[in-house]
């Protein structure tokens, strides 16, 4: 009869661990199932803020067709100004990585202070209406992907940091997080908007 009585208690005396074991390891799989939705939901607002600067993209690569026809019916002889215009509209739209969008950018941003630099030289250009609102547009199309490169950047940060930080890390790691790449401009004179007023 006592060995009935001690049964009970040994089997008791083994049951704690096995829950304290089974509930540290439940902890642990939450823990790692919040950094994860964590970490997606972070990557995720960085894929909407880029998405929002390509949307910005390729309303000023749409707008640059028609400020080229608009300049060209008053510049003819600036053909080289056009093509580079042109060459560097392409490159931009093909651009693949954030880094390689970056550069052509940054090319695409000097061809268009080019043609605003040629207009200079035209006046009745300068006064045409179909030129004001082109320029105007443009404008507030840069000022949108000025402030859209800006959220993204933003995103980009505090992705790259959640990922980083400890214990975080870990989780990145075995997930395959990896690190997104900034949208930044080389040139300190193009990190400004290409000025468009006459």
């Amino acid at each position: 009869m006592a060995e009935m009585a001690i049964t009970p208690v040994l089997a008791a005396a083994w049951l704690v661990p096995v829950i304290i074991v089974g509930g540290l390891l439940l902890l642990v799989i939450l823990w790692w199932v919040g950094v994860y939705n964590m970490l997606i939901r972070l990557r995720n607002r960085v894929r909407e803020a880029w998405a929002q600067i390509d949307v910005q993209l390729k309303r000023r690569y749409d707008l640059i067709p028609n400020l080229v026809n608009t300049v060209k019916g008053y510049a003819k002889h600036e053909k080289e100004l056009f093509e580079n215009v042109t060459k560097a509209r392409a490159n931009a739209i093909a651009a693949g990585s954030v880094g390689q969008q970056a550069q052509a950018e940054n090319m695409l941003t000097g061809a268009l202070r080019s043609i605003f630099a040629v207009a200079e030289n035209y006046p009745e250009l300068k006064a045409n209406q179909n030129f004001l609102s082109l320029q105007e547009e443009l404008s507030a199309t840069e000022n949108k992907i000025s402030f859209a490169r800006q959220h993204y950047n933003e995103s980009v940060r505090a992705f790259n940091t959640r990922i980083q930080m400890v214990p975080n890390n870990i989780v990145a790691g075995m997930a395959n997080f990896k690190q997104e790449e900034m949208f930044e401009l080389e040139d300190q004179a193009q990190r400004e908007a290409p000025k468009v007023d006459f």
